[in-house]
């Protein structure tokens, strides 16, 4: 497939992008989608490890968290369904935001409401609701940050997303367990449900992005009509056929016309990239506290100390994308990410040491930003905005189903091995990602490791005007 690549800004133009108004609401929309995610993750962990809940009943519920793996199968439902009078509104995005905020901020509520030593079971329903309306926000906010700006403005609207996101990680991480430590569990959650209303708000003053096609989807969607112009299919029958297609179909078609057999070699990297990442993540603040550090400790460094070295990974990630390129930068961190698991089996031997806990965190977290940046760009520059709720949606998808498959085994396997081993089994579950690295940057984007930037997929300026037509809009 062709590149092009678009003519470098100079450092004050590069500075100037994070002025755009909607470069600053992908701040708060950032935060919105990041809170949800430990509250169902490790600081779920953190409370029910607290509670007295046992290790393998913890490694079993973190699938409570899996719908962020599998959102791609209702995407298409958020990328062309109308919601009832908040589609008319506030537009497709800000209608499906807005609901999936209002979900989350009810589940929150629930769970606060819930006594896991009493009814684990509805804690658990409470958690499956929040998981599944942060999922649906997920798909509506991602979808909004591609269309939202044209594409050289994609690394700064990831970077400001990245930062309300790790914000957002920091006060339902480090935030709640300060919270946990002098009221309690109940308390915490509910206000991290008020917090939601941050998401909330932001939907409401933000303007629903208008959207162009390019001649190659117009081309696919036209064949689209015709077909169901000649079918003998009418009334309610015709009009799923016309939204399946256009939902469903198109975008997967679309998807592979454009990178053909390297298709499935691209989604396969997508799936191996975060498995070790997101494996060692369920069991962190369970180990921290087994391993005898204190809350505030784990809010401190793992928190607050952390979120600093992840947002200087975020920036530095950006900088060496742009001087050597994404490919050489997914290269790197599909190596680093794995290979830092071992400084936690390293702390484990050592024991509670603070200076252990900080080489593991700068360890870990600096790698990680840099990963989560480069591949965010990455899975950016792959989707059609004519699709990109649906488009994105899979790869998002892909890249966490595996590893929160996983997950629910975590607790058992540290439970048999220990923590040191745990987490070099964590780390050898990386080699795949890095073995598929070199052969995707070899056979799907070789123009990628001789130039740096990237410019890929149709993808409409700022300036065009219109929307996507033809089948299913």
């Amino acid at each position: 497939m062709r590149q092009s690549f678009p003519p470098r800004r100079s450092w004050l133009e590069s500075i100037g992008v994070y002025r755009h108004p909607r470069v600053l609401g992908m701040l708060f929309l950032g935060f919105s989608a990041g809170l949800p995610l430990l509250l169902v993750g490790g600081t779920f962990s953190a409370w029910l490890s607290d509670s007295g809940v046992r290790l393998a009943a913890i490694g079993f519920l973190s699938w409570v968290g899996i719908a962020h793996s599998i959102k791609v199968l209702w995407a298409p439902v958020v990328d062309r369904l109308p919601l009832p009078v908040l589609s008319s509104w506030l537009g497709r995005r800000r209608a499906w935001m807005l609901f999936a905020q209002s979900v989350v901020a009810a589940g929150l509520l629930g769970m606060a409401l819930t006594d896991p030593r009493e009814a684990l079971w509805l804690v658990a329903v409470w958690g499956v609701m929040t998981a599944f309306g942060s999922a649906t926000q997920d798909i509506a906010i991602d979808a909004y940050r591609v269309e939202a700006v044209s594409r050289d403005r994609q690394g700064a609207m990831a970077a400001s997303y990245v930062l309300g996101y790790r914000v957002a990680i920091l006060t339902a991480g480090a935030g709640a367990l300060y919270v946990a430590g002098f009221a309690d569990w109940n308390v915490t959650y509910t206000l991290m449900a008020v917090l939601m209303g941050v998401g909330m708000v932001t939907t409401l003053i933000v303007r629903e992005p208008e959207t162009a096609v390019d001649r190659v989807t117009l081309n696919l969607e036209q064949r689209v009509a015709e077909y169901l112009a000649a079918t003998a299919d009418t009334g309610f029958r015709r009009d799923f056929n016309a939204w399946f297609i256009g939902a469903v179909v198109c975008p997967f078609a679309d998807f592979f016309k454009r990178f053909g057999m390297a298709s499935l070699l691209i989604l396969a990297f997508i799936a191996t990239f975060r498995i070790s990442d997101i494996f060692m993540g369920v069991l962190a603040n369970p180990f921290y506290l087994e391993l005898g550090f204190t809350k505030a400790q784990i809010g401190t460094y793992s928190g607050v100390f952390g979120l600093i070295v992840t947002l200087t990974g975020v920036g530095l990630g950006g900088v060496l994308v742009a001087r050597y390129g994404i490919m050489r930068l997914l290269l790197f961190t599909a190596f680093m990410a794995p290979a830092t698991n071992l400084t936690f089996s390293w702390l484990a031997g050592l024991g509670p040491e603070i200076y252990g806990l900080v080489i593991a965190i700068i360890a870990d977290n600096l790698t990680g930003g840099m990963a989560v940046a480069v591949l965010i760009a990455y899975m950016s520059s792959l989707t059609n905005t004519a699709y990109t709720a649906t488009q994105y949606a899979l790869f998002s998808s892909l890249m966490t189903l595996p590893g929160q498959f996983m997950g629910g085994f975590t607790g058992v396997l540290a439970e048999q091995v220990g923590w040191g081993w745990f987490f070099v089994s964590s780390a050898l579950l990386g080699i795949p990602a890095i073995l598929m690295a070199f052969l995707i940057a070899r056979v799907a984007h070789p123009d990628f490791i001789r130039r740096p930037g990237m410019q890929n997929g149709p993808v409409a300026s700022e300036g065009e005007k219109g929307g996507p037509t033809g089948a299913g809009h």
